[in-house]
């Protein structure tokens, strides 16, 4: 028994040491996250080593002309199956095409210990774009209002892709800024993006990386955003400015040297870095700004379809509708999904490509973005719509965008949805009934024929064929028809009459749910001015569907408010201009900041709200 249990242990021992030899082999492999950009889009290159160690030298430079590639961090994980460890390390890569073309990476030497591993060929297919990049590159000394001494303490920069775009259309930039990586940063506020006439995305939270510049090494903080146009015109966006409180060795006191100014000289160049522990560090503050960046606006061409509500960049649409059987007046949800790129918070639902003999509700939408900026993922929509007749089909939902690539309105249509519809239509408002004349007796030249008092003799009668009870007979119930008929058409009647009051009812109250809800969110006054300006208006929308039951709200505008609610002059003025900065906050995404909006403006705006009855 003793003999069965070691070789047992033996047998487990040698098995898990295959393994583990087995699983010490590396393996590389790369990809790209994209085979096919436009100029000016980055896509990452990840170089992924399995089983590496610690001994692994990945390239520092990869050098192809067209491409700017940059090495932007390293990331690790540690797997574990049946008794067998696997770690891996992955190695990434900015890549920033500058021009057109299709660009072959070629196979990386990479040394991992005693192995010498290559990875595979990949190819990138660049299109091009009507949009030049603004950068020539950043694998260079670091721009910007810095110290301009031998060795830099700290830099700013704004990277942004593209020097024209179109109104509306989300460009998305990077904010750098790095210090040098013998300093230590104690304290450091979020940069932040100057400018006008431009909107900004909030910043992510800064990707943290050792970057050799020009043979000096810096702690490289990146902030992902992007910025869209609110309107036509040539704008400076930046610079980047950036405080921060970082901690710097104390001079030795056998140095005379000036005062403290890392703008001016080299704090490096004193003994103490040749003695890593030969004195104390001390605290300074430091601001530092990047160089602004030139973008020409251009507005977006004339022609739009009547579908086109502002959507800029590049989608695709699916959709499906249920249930495809149904009664006049019942609903169907028709879920609608826009993935793509561009400016989301810009994008209204579908619309109903032929609206005839249909009722409509208002949409509801989600969002699922797919990167770290928001510009990028997949828009969901639920419009609920219900038949008023006997339809065949669903039509095909309508969505148009503009295309700054293509420099040209696209637009999606979905599928044909087959549809039964069941039941009877609105019956006649009245029937008209009629009751059979009694034929005339015919006559002979006008007079009739003379008769003697026997012509009962002459003459025989109608004989009676059957003693069949009167509710027995055809005549009764051919008699009955008419007033069934009439009882029939009145009750489908009431019954449209019902289901149509009750659609109207419901409409009602989902329109006063949104607009209370709308109004205490408003009343609160914790909302960023985008938000607060497109709730407003919605709530004047809300008010005048209301007010008047035919009026769909995404209809109603400043004209249409001021007729429904008769205002005055004063107030047509102000509901303009409230409409007016709503479109201008959304047209372009997002709002410049996460302020709040002033006391006065806030209750001005409800005042004007408030009023309208």
């Amino acid at each position: 028994m003793l003999m069965d249990r070691r070789v047992l242990i033996l047998a487990l021992v040698a098995t898990v040491q295959i393994q583990s030899a087995l699983a010490d082999s590396p393996k590389i492999t790369a990809v790209l996250t994209s085979s096919d950009v436009v100029v000016g889009e980055t896509v990452q290159l990840q170089i992924q080593i399995d089983n590496a160690g610690t001994s692994v030298k990945p390239p520092s430079n990869i050098d192809i002309p067209g491409l700017q590639i940059h090495y932007t961090g390293e990331s690790t994980s540690m797997t574990m199956r049946n008794l067998s460890v696997t770690s891996s390390i992955t190695y990434n890569y900015t890549i920033l095409p500058e021009k057109s073309g299709t660009y072959k990476i070629p196979s990386q030497s990479i040394r991992v210990g005693k192995n010498n591993l290559q990875t595979p060929e990949l190819t990138l297919r660049v299109a091009d774009s009507p949009n030049p990049t603004a950068r020539a590159g950043s694998n260079r000394a670091p721009s910007g209002n810095t110290q301009t001494g031998e060795d830099k303490i700290a830099f700013a920069e704004l990277l942004v892709p593209k020097k024209t775009a179109y109104v509306g259309e989300m460009i998305p930039v990077v904010v750098r800024i790095g210090f040098n990586s013998r300093t230590r940063v104690a304290e450091m506020a979020p940069p932040q993006v100057n400018g006008q006439g431009f909107t900004v995305q909030k910043l992510g939270e800064g990707e943290r990386n050792l970057e050799n510049i020009d043979g000096r090494s810096y702690v490289v903080f990146n902030y992902k955003t992007a910025i869209s146009a609110a309107r036509v015109g040539n704008f400076q966006i930046g610079p980047v400015e950036q405080k921060a409180n970082i901690l710097v060795p104390r001079r030795s006191s056998g140095t005379r040297r000036k005062p403290f100014d890392p703008f001016s000289e080299d704090p490096f160049s004193d003994p103490f870095f040749a003695l890593p522990f030969g004195g104390l560090m001390e605290q300074h503050e430091i601001n530092v700004k990047s160089d602004p960046v030139s973008l020409e606006v251009k507005a977006l061409p004339a022609g739009a379809p009547p579908t086109f509500s502002g959507a800029v960049g590049s989608f695709s649409m699916t959709a499906e509708a249920n249930p495809k059987r149904v009664q006049i007046g019942d609903p169907i949800t028709i879920k609608a999904a826009i993935s793509g790129r561009g400016n989301f918070d810009r994008m209204n639902a579908p619309e109903l490509s032929d609206e005839r003999g249909w009722h409509k509700y208002p949409p509801s939408s989600n969002f699922k973005q797919d990167d770290d900026v928001g510009i990028s993922g997949t828009k969901t929509f639920e419009l609920v719509v219900s038949p008023n007749e006997k339809l065949t089909r669903v039509p095909p939902l309508a969505f148009t965008y503009f295309d700054p690539v293509k420099e040209k309105y696209v637009t999606l249509q979905s599928e044909t949805v087959p549809l039964i519809v069941e039941g009877n239509a609105p019956a006649s408002s009245a029937i008209a009934g009629t009751t059979p004349g009694a034929s005339a007796t015919p006559t002979l030249g006008g007079k009739q024929k003379a008769q003697d008092i026997l012509h009962q003799i002459n003459e025989r009668g109608k004989i009676v064929s059957s003693f069949a009870t009167f509710y027995a007979r055809k005549e009764f119930w051919l008699a009955q028809l008419l007033p069934l008929t009439f009882a029939l058409g009145l009750m489908g009647w009431k019954v449209q009459n019902v289901r149509a009051s009750n659609r109207a009812a419901l409409r009602a109250a989902q329109l006063q749910h949104e607009r209370d809800e709308l109004l205490r969110k408003l009343r609160r006054d914790q909302l960023a001015p985008r938000e607060y300006f497109s709730d407003a208006s919605r709530v004047v929308q809300l008010k005048a569907a209301l007010k008047q039951m035919n009026i769909e709200p995404a209809t109603v505008d400043a004209e249409t408010a001021a007729r429904v609610f008769d205002l005055n002059a004063e107030q047509s003025e102000r509901m303009r201009r409230l409409f007016a900065t709503s479109d201008e906050f959304r047209y372009s995404g997002a709002s410049n900041g996460e302020g709040r909006l002033s006391g006065d403006g806030q209750r001005e705006t409800l005042d004007l709200i408030e009023s309208l009855r």
